[in-house]
């Protein structure tokens, strides 16, 4: 199966980072400033921008971003130079990458969750020039003395002292820098579980690929309203709400944090019509007792990541809002989001699959010597396509290491069947061998996302002695529950040895990082150091 029924612009191959033949669209925007260009030509008195009472037109978003850029050269900065933003969900940050683009410039991602020794890394490691940050996070900045490359720091608070407003106190910049589409455009820092986090270079090129990707197979158009809910600093943010939203000429409604009494009254009150978002805030939607009251009917396409969606929420979310179709979105930082999309009307048919390889995209699967397995068998997802970056900043050794031919090695244990559903069982490094049985987190979390005690788990190995590890459930309840009585849920429905034997449970969130993800490492960590299990 294949995107064949949907209206995907015409595609062809072409060179990519020099050695590298990829499938791309033919006619498609030579920049990310050229793709906002094109919003304001077809859209430019709609609404661009919303946060709170501030509704900003395309037009206007344009004019402002170019007030901006003119405002960086100003400063002496140069077409290549980086400019880093530790900004939360706010307007400037979408200004901030937007004129960005317009001088030429490379805007690197911060996340306000970051600590001063990690902010200190990052600006040292792709070598800023100027932080454009939240006046409230000024003491996480590091000295001068640490960050002697930083030249300029540029604070953003909502009252007059804001030094934003320095840079919109300009005539905006006559014309965009000439960049190439291969240029980076944007550095975004991976997670870093093992070692220093990784700074992956996404282009011009990448970033309109996938947004063509995204509008095209959501069928998105500039009626669309989207709700920023995750953080606009990770790929998700700034790929399927941004820059997909200047692709359809859309609106994009910024949420600064995700609250799910208040995600629903601004969805209901902007008319939503797309969002992506992780499982666990569509669960956390659902579970407001005054759900049944928002008029919730625009709302189309929910698409989402970052981890499966239980059953149990999809039946849900089916009964509640039968026009929302979701869309499984799997992808990463390296493949600048998506890689695989789920067509909203296959996901009931296909629960277990994130989808199909988006459109010009290939994925294939690795066996441990290196050689491509068959059809349904199970090994690493490596990805190739227009959206594949082409490599980590300053670092050769891992762009050499998780790069081959162009595809990137995912890391994620997956399979790939006759019909070319993709399914992803877990990242190589959390599956679970027990005693030479494979257990995937993924299936037991979504058997126990079923019972109705249970809000969120997690899934890790548990080191043992005679086995090598066995299965530990991490269980946040919402209602009174004991470990035997889930044990049973999980017997009735998976084979006994993936049964968790032990079980933490919890009334404290799963710790995420900033993207929303379950930081495992974190709970084997709790674990280790002697945490009672049930």
């Amino acid at each position: 199966m294949d995107w064949s029924q949907h209206a995907i612009p015409p595609m062809r191959l072409e060179p990519r980072f020099g050695d590298r033949v990829v499938p791309a669209f033919v006619d498609r925007p030579a920049s990310l400033w050229a793709m906002i260009a094109d919003a304001v030509a077809q859209n430019g008195g709609g609404e661009a921008l919303v946060c709170g009472d501030i509704r900003i037109s395309w037009h206007e978003v344009a004019r402002r971003a170019a007030k901006v850029a003119a405002g960086f050269a100003k400063l002496g900065l140069n077409p290549g130079d980086r400019v880093a933003i530790l900004l939360g969900n706010r307007i400037e940050f979408v200004l901030t990458m937007f004129a960005a683009a317009h001088a030429g410039l490379v805007t690197v991602l911060l996340s306000t969750r970051q600590q001063k020794p990690e902010i200190a890394y990052v600006l040292n490691d792709c070598g800023a020039r100027a932080l454009v940050h939240e006046a409230t996070l000024a003491e996480r900045i590091p000295d001068a003395a640490d960050i002697p490359g930083l030249a300029h720091r540029i604070a953003v608070s909502d009252d007059a002292a804001s030094q934003f407003a320095v840079l919109l106190d300009h005539p905006p910049a006559p014309a965009p820098a000439a960049v190439s589409e291969e240029d980076t455009a944007m550095i975004l820092y991976t997670s870093g579980t093992t070692g220093r986090p990784k700074g992956a270079m996404l282009a011009h090129c990448n970033i309109i690929h996938s947004s063509m990707v995204f509008a095209s197979t959501l069928k998105l158009t500039q009626a669309d309203r989207s709700i920023a809910a995750v953080p606009l600093a990770h790929v998700t943010g700034a790929v399927a709400n941004i820059t997909t939203m200047v692709r359809c000429a859309g609106t994009l409604i910024i949420m600064p944090e995700f609250k799910a009494a208040e995600y629903l009254k601004v969805a209901a009150r902007e008319r939503v019509s797309y969002t992506v978002m992780v499982p666990a805030m569509y669960n956390l939607c659902l579970l407001q007792p005054d759900f049944d009251s928002y008029d919730l009917s625009s709302w189309r396409i929910g698409g989402f990541g970052g981890a499966p969606m239980p059953v149990a929420t999809i039946e849900r979310l089916d009964a509640k809002i039968p026009g929302l179709k979701l869309a499984n979105c799997y992808g990463a930082t390296e493949t600048t989001s998506p890689s695989t999309l789920m067509p909203g009307e296959l996901t009931a048919a296909h629960i277990d699959s994130v989808g199909l390889p988006c459109p010009g995209a290939e994925i294939i699967v690795m066996g441990p010597d290196g050689r491509e397995l068959p059809r349904g068998e199970i090994g690493e997802l490596w990805i190739r396509s227009a959206s594949v970056i082409k490599g980590y900043w300053n670092n050769p050794k891992a762009t050499a290491e998780n790069f081959t031919d162009g595809f990137w090695h995912s890391g994620d244990l997956g399979s790939v069947d006759a019909e070319n559903f993709v399914r992803v069982f877990d990242r190589q490094k959390d599956m679970i061998n027990r005693g030479g049985l494979k257990i995937y987190s993924a299936e037991v979390e979504s058997v126990l996302a079923g019972h109705p005690a249970v809000i969120e788990s997690a899934i890790i190995a548990k080191p043992c002695p005679v086995l090598g590890e066995r299965v530990h459930a991490v269980i946040v309840t919402r209602a009174e529950v004991d470990a035997d009585a889930l044990r049973a849920w999980c017997a009735e429905r998976l084979s006994d040895y993936k049964v968790p034997e032990t079980m933490t449970l919890t009334t404290t969130p799963l710790p995420r990082n900033a993207n929303g993800k379950v930081v495992k490492r974190q709970l084997r960590e709790t674990l280790a150091a002697g945490q009672a299990p049930a």
